[in-house]
């Protein structure tokens, strides 16, 4: 698995990273539904395995659930193989249920709460859980809060994460972020046309690319009539949407995963992994087959220039543009 720098934080990412939201298990209306806690503990064992050996999570995804499993596993493994794993979480949204809280007291109470259940002495990432660039903006106290706890060595480095790759840009004009985390993948380029990835690179900022795989719709499993269990998100989508991304990935990319004999999957996140800017992509993994095929487009490098150029032109004759 190739490793990037995460920007200038002196910290080292797998090309493909683990998304821990859905083994966070069932929260209605804000997770992938009920999961099985033996399937998602193999899930991780196999990624870091494979070489993924970064890791997205957040207090939010499972109440804490994800956390936990995720600090059981690393704290299980033999002496110093934890070291290699980089843990990202989040503040400001410790449930999907309650209002968020940015405020200095709350980010350090999350902060404890993640150093017990993650099991770890300090979190290598912390980012602020989708925070709006004017409250940040109106309440300078935030950012300096996470400076003071990277001072304090209770995290390695800081970074937020944006509902957008327009907000994403702003965090890094405004507040010099060293990391943000923004939605990018085939049918959404949003941080390439807007000048995030730009900044980013004048900037020495690291970015993680979320929704590598649109939620699912980008390994071309997801029906255009699929039916989501209870509690998955998806539910709540307008069935116009879920038809035109269930088609997405074959449209896009059916030819080049024909010809490179790999999945719909693996050609969206070798996508993603294309942009030297991305240090790394994120999608959501529940079992160690997604860990293992996931691992595999890790491993396989960048698209073809012909390719992505491709990809391009179909993507401006698109709805999605």
């Amino acid at each position: 698995m190739e490793l990037r720098d995460l920007g200038r934080t002196g910290l080292r990412v797998s090309a493909i990273g683990f998304g821990a939201w859905g083994i966070g298990g069932l929260v209605p209306g804000a997770s992938y539904g009920a999961t099985d806690d033996a399937v998602s503990r193999a899930a991780l064992a196999r990624a870091f395995a494979r070489g993924i050996v970064f890791f997205d999570t957040a207090p939010a995804y499972g109440d804490g659930h994800s956390e936990s499993l995720l600090g059981e596993f690393l704290s299980g493994l033999p002496a110093g193989e934890a070291d290699r794993a980089v843990v990202a979480t989040k503040a400001g949204q410790v449930r999907f249920a309650d209002p968020t809280d940015f405020s200095p007291a709350a980010i350090r109470a999350s902060v404890e709460g993640s150093l017990r259940r993650l099991r770890r002495p300090a979190i290598d990432l912390l980012q602020l859980h989708n925070p709006t660039p004017d409250l940040l903006a109106s309440r300078p106290e935030i950012v300096a809060c996470l400076v003071d706890l990277r001072r304090a060595g209770h995290i390695r480095a800081w970074g937020i994460s944006t509902k957008t790759p327009a907000e994403a840009l702003r965090c890094l004009r405004e507040f010099d972020a060293p990391v943000v985390q923004a939605n990018y993948n085939l049918i959404d380029h949003r941080a390439a046309d807007g000048g995030l990835f730009d900044e980013a690179r004048a900037r020495g900022a690291g970015v993680i690319a979320r929704t590598p795989l649109a939620f699912g719709f980008l390994t071309g499993t997801v029906a255009p009539d699929a039916a989501f269990p209870e509690g998955d998100h998806r539910r709540l989508w307008p069935r116009e949407r879920l038809q035109s991304w269930s088609r997405a990935a074959r449209e896009f990319v059916g030819d080049i995963a024909a010809r490179e004999g790999q999945t719909l999957a693996q050609i969206a996140l070798r996508f993603c992994v294309s942009r030297p800017e991305v240090s790394t992509a994120i999608p959501g993994i529940l079992t160690p087959a997604e860990a293992d095929a996931n691992a595999t487009a890790g491993m396989a490098g960048p698209l073809a220039a012909a390719d992505l150029a491709r990809i391009e032109r179909d993507y401006r004759a698109s709805p999605f543009a």
